[in-house]
């Protein structure tokens, strides 16, 4: 699926966030902040649980693996739409990075806690919907839907 993307149409709020390169001091700051603003608009706290779970091991893939990315919600009178976008390296073999426990991730990460290969898998578990597109050399992309 090379064409994962937002229609904004019908959209109640749309926030964005950067995510940089290997920035570990700020890592799970726009899961919180778009923690925050669900919780604001009075969404189901078991359904801002999973879309902070996802968000936060969305943000760290991209600090980790890419070259840096953002992080888009979209919030609808239905669901919540969430499109993760990187630049950078892309993944090799997608059904392989699905598999729990798999990491290309250096040891250097993996001794800050990070890397343990469950963040696509945690991303699709949260989700009601999952999309995922790489092109090695460029991107990759990741849509979470969670309905409401």
């Amino acid at each position: 699926m090379e064409s994962i993307s937002f229609n904004e149409e019908g959209s109640l709020m749309k926030l964005e966030y950067d995510v940089l390169k290997e920035d570990f001091s700020r890592a799970g700051e726009a899961s919180s902040k778009i923690k925050k603003v669900l919780m604001q608009l009075g969404i189901d706290s078991k359904i801002i649980r999973r879309i902070a779970i996802a968000t936060y091991e969305a943000e760290i893939n991209v600090a980790i693996h890419s070259e840096g990315g953002k992080i888009f919600v979209l919030v609808k009178d239905d669901k919540i739409e969430v499109l993760i976008e990187d630049v950078g390296p892309g993944i090799e073999n997608v059904n392989l990075a699905m598999t729990e426990g798999y990491s290309t991730a250096t040891q250097q990460v993996r001794e800050m806690g990070f890397g343990a290969g469950m963040g696509l898998p945690n991303m699709k578990r949260c989700s009601d919907e999952f999309y995922i597109a790489s092109k090695v050399g460029e991107y990759t992309k990741v849509k979470l839907v969670m309905n409401l």
